[in-house]
């Protein structure tokens, strides 16, 4: 009896002693930022304008601010993915000035010139809400962008602001359903602080909705989009189906996902 009893103790104190180095270790398994700027939308032949701005919880963010050519155009306001920096998607800011929107992409605390604070769910959420606040006052029509990570913190800010559409690429339905995926044997749903739940939020959005996703996708299967999909009460809703890798679909399909944003550009107008 008494063995059991220490060998359960000893259970108890390792499982105890794993979930707090799970939940020490779990920014570093979710974000992947890095400082130095690889170059700037100059090299892709687009003007842009540094962005420097404080959220409400006192930290620096940078980002880039791309004028349209047109008049009154709708702007863009583009979330990044879990890796990287702004500089990492200069080919998507070259596609959207060509579809005549006005783009504005920021950095995550942690990422690229952003202050250099510990990127968390919350942080992130706060700095799309200090992007989306200084934007509505240039642009009255704003559409969210959200890229993979960037996709959760694109419906977590749709439910605060008001915004004319929303467009997520190669999304995921929760942390905790990624974790399962990774993570088959961790309970990681109870263990996890980040839930970046978008999910259980998509009956609440109202805003037209396009999702963009790869059945080739490596890290996030197809399922998870038509989840999403059939979870939001948005109208109209819209789910296109590229080819290629998660981060490199919206090249290998290119006329495929430009003909379709286009068209959602055009309707949001």
């Amino acid at each position: 009896m008494k063995r059991m009893l220490h060998f359960l103790l000893l259970l108890l104190f390792g499982l105890t002693l794993f979930a707090l180095l799970l939940r020490w270790r779990e920014p570093a398994m979710i974000y992947y930022p890095v400082r130095e700027l690889d170059g700037t939308p100059n090299q892709v032949g687009l003007k842009y304008q540094d962005v420097w701005l404080t959220t409400h919880d006192g930290v620096k963010i940078h980002g880039w601010y791309l004028p349209a050519a047109t008049t009154n155009p709708p702007a863009i306001l583009f979330l990044h993915g879990n890796a990287g920096n702004i500089s990492h998607r200069l080919e998507k800011l070259a596609i959207f000035h060509s579809l005549d929107a006005a783009t504005f992409i920021i950095d995550y605390r942690g990422y690229g010139r952003s202050d250099s604070r510990q990127p968390d769910e919350q942080g992130t959420y706060q700095d799309a809400q200090a992007a989306y606040d200084w934007l509505v006052k240039q642009h009255p029509q704003i559409i969210l962008y959200g890229e993979s990570l960037g996709t959760a913190v694109a419906v977590e800010l749709a439910m605060r602001v008001p915004c004319d559409g929303l467009i997520l690429e190669e999304p995921f339905t929760s942390i905790a359903d990624v974790g399962r995926k990774f993570y088959p044997f961790l309970p990681v749903k109870l263990l996890a602080k980040t839930k970046y739940d978008s999910l259980s939020k998509m009956p609440k959005l109202r805003a037209p909705l396009l999702i963009f996703h790869s059945r080739e996708d490596e890290l996030f299967p197809m399922s998870y989009a038509e989840r999403l999909l059939a979870a939001a009460a948005s109208q109209p809703k819209r789910l296109i189906e590229l080819r290629g890798s998660h981060n490199d679909a919206f090249l290998v399909s290119a006329p495929v996902y430009r003909a379709a944003l286009a068209e959602f550009l055009v309707s949001r107008r």
